[in-house]
């Protein structure tokens, strides 16, 4: 009796502690998992070590906290201008209430779906098809928005809503394409013409700039070739008074003086087509230096006259008397 007493207390005792280390539970990070009791919400465990009550809690369901990622498949949308196309969007989210998450909705993930492709339906049917191309931003803020406020009963918080791709008909993008060349060719064409007047208004410049110069250096040359002159004149006019200074210290009279008259207009009539006009000292100056030259014969380089060839005695013509042939 003893001995089965003893085995039944030992399997009761190995019972226990079956029960109790099948019913420890570790809660990852980032996970939390929902209890139930008797069928009825009862806690939520985070992270950690947790007993439940064998038979009559149970977990109904593991809920990760971590950010996700709802990446719906293409959804065909009309816009404003009836042009239809394809876009894809994705959504990113976490779980911020593990208690609304599996009580909010029967699959909340579906339902968030679903509410993707109508809120982008929605947003995109107000937009024509420039508009949908060109803001994406406001697509992606608008449905984050809409998004988020709605999926709020769910235990689901939307941090972000991104359009993936813009498909539009093959039709448009041909039409797209073209007149993305047009406008490169246009924009070609600018650049070509903004060139073209960019180096007529460098080469204007640089014209202006050579004009500027030149007349520049013209007028530098004048001013040099007039102070040279000036200069010229000055020196020879010092020259000349030097001149006169010299012939006054040396003490020269009046008939030097008068010589030097003279040399002076000998020199201006050496040259060709000539005019004088002479003063009337020149005159008196020319008159006396002839009778001075007259008088004492200095300076005379007139030729003498021939004398006459005196008579040969001896020739019978030169007689005095006629002669006979002279006659015949």
């Amino acid at each position: 009796m003893p001995d089965t007493t003893g085995i039944i207390i030992g399997i009761v005792i190995a019972l226990v502690l079956i029960l109790l280390f099948t019913n420890i539970r570790i809660v990852p990070q980032a996970h939390n998992y929902v209890i139930e009791r008797l069928g009825k919400y009862k806690a939520t465990w985070g992270a950690g070590l947790h007993i439940k009550i064998p038979f009559i809690d149970s977990v109904v369901r593991k809920v990760t906290l971590k950010e996700q990622l709802l990446d719906s498949p293409p959804q065909n949308v009309i816009t404003k201008d009836n042009v239809t196309m394809k876009i894809d969007a994705v959504v990113y989210y976490y779980v911020q209430d593990a208690k609304l998450f599996c009580y909010g909705a029967v699959n909340p993930i579906s339902a968030m779906e679903n509410l993707t492709a109508t809120t982008l339906r929605n947003i995109v049917g107000n937009l024509d098809l420039d508009e949908t191309l060109t803001s994406r931003d406001v697509i992606n803020t608008q449905m984050r928005e809409v998004i988020d406020h709605e999926t709020d009963p769910w235990g689901i918080k939307v941090t972000r809503v991104e359009i993936k791709n813009i498909i539009p008909p093959a039709e448009i993008r041909d039409a797209m394409e073209r007149q993305m060349k047009a406008e490169r060719d246009r924009r070609e064409t600018l650049l070509q013409a903004e060139g073209h007047r960019q180096a007529a208004i460098t080469r204007a410049e640089g014209d202006k700039q050579a004009m500027i110069l030149a007349a520049e250096g013209e007028r530098d040359a004048r001013i040099a070739r007039a102070e040279g002159e000036a200069k010229s004149i000055l020196l020879r006019k010092q020259a000349e008074a030097d001149g006169l200074r010299a012939l006054k210290e040396a003490g020269v009279d009046a008939a030097v003086l008068e010589l030097k008259k003279y040399e002076a207009l000998v020199s201006l009539s050496n040259g060709t087509a000539s005019k004088l006009i002479i003063p009337t000292d020149a005159v008196k100056a020319v008159t006396n230096n002839v009778v001075f030259s007259e008088t004492t014969g200095l300076g005379d380089v007139t030729p003498s006259a021939p004398k006459a060839a005196e008579a040969d005695p001896d020739d019978p013509c030169c007689d005095g008397k006629p002669s006979q042939k002279d006659f015949t």
